[in-house]
């Protein structure tokens, strides 16, 4: 059984099929749409969904897991330890010509220069990776959010498992750090390009050791 197959979800979540994966990408998206890397990495929101509904399709719908709220209002995507997170050459096209198509040649260049440098930095420590969780605008401040995280960062906590993350926006710090994130490093695409913040989180039993 695998790290996925093995959580436990409350009524409100559900994971995500395969033919859900456009949801959960449209839901990331509008959660991202002001996101300020993600706004300077593509460009145009067209581009950005785009390249969330290849990642949700080719990755976190598959190989990875993706949850839904049951209700709609947000999603979030995660890879369990030993899970491929490569795309295929085939999947890796298709994405660049997405992000070409709606953003122009300088934003396929910079996201896969961004996925190069985020590779680069990713820790080798076995560990949970949390790709992005989001809830739609008018649903926040309601604690989507944080249900969300609450399975896997429970599960992580009863395995003994890390989480990492890259912080795409200043204001969410808060957040994550009231869930046991702290900051790892902070990571430059390029000059000029708003700093991804990369964030570790020990599970709740080396934190009390």
């Amino acid at each position: 059984m695998t790290a996925a197959r093995r959580l436990v979800l409350p009524e409100t979540l559900c994971v995500a099929q395969r033919s859900q994966a456009r949801m959960v990408a449209d839901l990331t998206a509008e959660a991202f749409r002001h996101d300020p890397f993600n706004k300077w990495l593509f460009g145009d929101f067209r581009a950005m969904r785009a390249a969330f509904r290849a990642l949700s399709q080719a990755i976190y719908t598959g190989a990875g897991t993706a949850h839904l709220l049951t209700d709609g209002g947000g999603a979030s995507m995660w890879l369990p330890p030993g899970a491929d997170d490569g795309l295929g050459a085939i999947p890796l096209a298709k994405l660049l010509a997405a992000i070409t198509w709606y953003g122009g040649p300088a934003a396929a260049r910079r996201a896969k220069l961004a996925g190069d440098v985020m590779a680069a930095h990713h820790p080798p420590e076995t560990h949970w990776y949390l790709f992005t969780v989001g809830t739609l605008p008018d649903r926040r401040g309601q604690g989507l959010g944080k249900a969300l995280l609450a399975p896997v960062l429970a599960h992580c906590d009863a395995t003994n498992m890390p989480v990492y993350l890259e912080n795409s926006n200043p204001a969410n710090h808060g957040f994550y750090a009231a869930h046991g994130f702290r900051r790892h490093e902070l990571i430059h695409v390029e000059k000029g390009a708003p700093p991804l913040e990369a964030m570790w989180r020990e599970p709740a039993a080396r934190v009390t050791s």
